[in-house]
């Protein structure tokens, strides 16, 4: 029977939630670590990655960027006012952020060019070879999974792993350093949303699914999302060890030249 969930403890404590979704995120925990372990955030964070890697991150990721409202809006229109509370909220949520992620997107086009990487470059180059396997994820779950699946994959899973792998290189004062003082706020903007002010999305994304399933859903729904949120850390893993790649790829060849 899936019983009725209404949260009751704090927002971000994991506690506060069914005894079902603690334990499909301790399931998916060490996935998730391979995300934030990415040799990419570290160089980043250190200022150390090379141009090749920059560029491609900036560009392999937009279309992903550039798409995230459109997911959320796939997911709204799933949504059924007065059907649930779950419906009720998610729909609420979605309206609200749905605006705010545009913003996002202006914001990614300020880091890349502080990165060195013109907006035409990001607007009109094709990405590395492999890399649309995040944007074309969070579109086949958002267009054909559940409203749960939907948001589970894109604004639980995805948000949450960004806003840990964003935060130690927006604290960084070697990597804010590496920006032109006169250009270092509106630089780093889209990282210090997503290290601070949004922080909050992920969970209350993991309460708008906790209420769409309740207390008690079947095995194989919370199997079926799990593997969704998996899923989401794998592609996003995979955009890094792509870029990485090139990066490793670009150095070999101008080792060589040299």
């Amino acid at each position: 029977m899936n019983k009725h969930f209404e949260r009751t403890g704090p927002l971000t404590e994991l506690t506060s939630y069914p005894q079902w979704a603690q334990d499909m995120v301790a399931d998916c925990e060490s996935t998730k670590q391979s995300v934030l372990d990415h040799e990419l955030w570290a160089r980043m964070r250190d200022a150390t990655l090379g141009f090749a890697a920059t560029s491609s991150f900036m560009i392999s990721i937009w279309p992903f960027i550039e798409r995230f409202p459109g997911y959320m809006a796939l997911n709204l229109l799933k949504t059924r006012y007065g059907r649930s509370q779950g419906d009720n909220l998610a729909r609420r949520w979605l309206v609200r952020n749905i605006r705010v992620e545009q913003n996002h997107a202006e914001y990614w086009l300020s880091w890349a060019e502080g990165s060195g990487v013109p907006r035409e470059a990001v607007l009109n180059s094709r990405p590395v070879h492999g890399s649309q396997v995040l944007a074309d994820w969070c579109e086949e779950i958002s267009s054909r999974g559940t409203l749960a699946a939907g948001i589970v994959a894109a604004n639980y899973a995805i948000e949450g792993v960004t806003g840990e792998w964003s935060k130690p290189i927006y604290e960084s004062s070697v990597y804010a350093e590496s920006f032109p003082a006169r250009i270092r706020a509106g630089s780093m903007r889209w990282l210090q949303l997503h290290a601070a002010y949004d922080d909050i999305h992920p969970w209350e994304a993991l309460e708008i699914v906790c209420t769409l399933m309740g207390s008690s859903p079947k095995a194989a729904e919370v199997a079926h999302l799990g593997e969704c949120v998996r899923r989401s850390y794998v592609t996003m893993r995979m955009v890094g060890d792509l870029c990485m790649q090139v990066d490793k790829s670009y150095s070999l060849v101008a080792g060589a030249a040299a």
